[in-house]
């Protein structure tokens, strides 16, 4: 499958613990262009305490990887976004700043602690979409609360949450508990997006053709479809204002 796109990747080079250079910035996106990924959108970490690199040292870093970039994969389209840590502010940072938010857009790629409870859940996911944000649950896979309770994913849903995994989950590659997870949520669909999550070339690689495969095997082509490229791509033009 070819024009792929992925939501959730730290190729943005020195901003985080993704690529450590602009070399492995582009070693992430070259493996991005074999799986067939030609739109990205890159998702430096902000959490209090841990990542606050500057805003403007992240766009600087951003520029410069999307220059080197388009002089060896001329037709690979990158925009900025983030991958925001939730806090109890939260709403004023993304007010004050589209660095904290999707290409621009009202789109927010949520992240929450292991351990975050269903209430803590509830409430950002409530704030955020009383304050006119599109929440998107970062590695869903990745929460103690709703690997226990599926149900807890559905309610969100229902909220105006939409939901990300990891590829490599998918793929069964972070254990079998969680990739029957996955599945739950595909059939019930219940989930939005697919993210490498990728950091690097060789442990934390991109897998989203990988994955496009598996997707297009066990649930046919117009789902993989969806999740790759149809449900992605409105995040695009949201912050376009199409």
């Amino acid at each position: 499958m070819d024009n792929l796109y992925d939501i959730h990747c730290h190729a943005v080079p020195g901003v985080d613990d993704g690529a450590a250079s602009v070399q492995e910035g582009l070693e992430i996106l070259r493996l991005e262009y074999m799986d067939g990924v030609r739109t990205i959108i890159l998702t430096p970490h902000y959490r209090r305490g841990m990542f606050e690199t500057g805003r403007g040292r992240v766009k600087e870093q951003f520029e410069l990887l999307q220059s080197a970039a388009a002089e060896i994969l001329p037709d690979m389209s990158l925009y900025l976004g983030c991958e925001f840590h939730s806090n109890m502010d939260m709403t004023d940072l993304l007010d004050e700043s589209e660095y904290f938010r999707m290409a621009g857009s009202c789109y927010v790629l949520l992240e929450f602690s292991g351990g975050a409870s269903r209430e803590s859940m509830q409430e950002r996911i409530y704030q955020a979409v009383s304050n006119g944000y599109v929440p998107i649950i970062a590695h869903a896979e990745r929460y103690d609360i709703l690997l226990k309770d599926p149900g807890l994913a559905e309610q969100l849903v229902r909220t105006g949450a939409e939901i990300q995994v990891n590829a490599e989950s998918i793929l069964g590659r972070a254990g079998r508990p969680i990739q029957k997870f996955c599945r739950q949520l595909m059939k019930y669909d219940l989930l939005t997006y697919v993210g490498s999550d990728a950091h690097n070339a060789s442990d934390r690689p991109p897998r989203i053709g990988e994955c496009a495969a598996w997707l297009e095997k066990k649930m046919g082509t117009d789902y993989a479809l969806r999740i790759l490229t149809r449900n992605p791509g409105e995040i695009i033009a949201a912050g376009q204002g199409a």
